[in-house]
């Protein structure tokens, strides 16, 4: 992130306004009682879900951010360092996945992809994966310069999301400002 962008996603304000429109918005979903929270970066998602969640873990890539986070929040939550596209966590063990305006830092749609199926694949069965992300616009494109900047496609994620094994997918886009999605993984089948 550039200089400005890191300001931003480190402010009391933003902290403030994240605080006041995320808990309605997870009020949608039961997460349930293992969630894990992909890319926090500076951790304002990370303290609204803390005050909501049971159990919770974090995974960020980078290392600065990691450690911030674990200084924040180690005592409250599992914070590991690590790619969403390469996850270092068992196979079916979080009841939900969450990752919320971070998508466009990854670098590109096949890690996206990754990351998609990555999801899938730490969820248990009948599990839900959601998130949000921002959309293109004068004031995104100014923040961004120098920064990695690979706004989703908001046409393209739901066959993306059932590529990566979801089903029940929702995609919401409301253009300039942002896309919210969520997606289930198939519960298992009986007989």
């Amino acid at each position: 992130m550039n200089l400005v962008h890191r300001k931003l996603c480190s402010s009391d304000k933003w902290a403030a306004m994240i605080a006041s429109v995320l808990p309605a918005w997870l009020a949608r979903f039961d997460l349930g009682d293992d969630v894990l929270e992909i890319g926090p970066g500076f951790g304002a998602t990370t303290q609204v879900l803390l005050d909501v969640l049971p159990k919770l873990t974090v995974l960020e890539i980078d290392h600065a951010s990691t450690e911030l986070l674990r200084g924040k929040f180690g005592d409250r939550a599992e914070v590991v360092e690590g790619s969403g596209a390469e996850m270092p966590f068992d196979t079916g063990r979080f009841s939900a996945v969450v990752c919320f305006t971070m998508l466009h830092h990854v670098p590109t749609t096949a890690l996206q992809n990754a990351i998609f199926g990555e999801a899938a694949r730490v969820l248990r069965p009948g599990g839900t994966y959601c998130g949000t992300d921002s959309q293109l616009s004068f004031r995104f494109r100014l923040l961004h310069l120098g920064d990695t900047m690979n706004v989703v496609d908001p046409a393209t994620l739901p066959q993306r999301l059932r590529t990566a094994g979801f089903e029940q997918v929702n995609v919401q886009h409301k253009p300039k400002e942002r896309l919210e999605f969520s997606a289930a993984k198939p519960a298992q089948r009986c007989g």
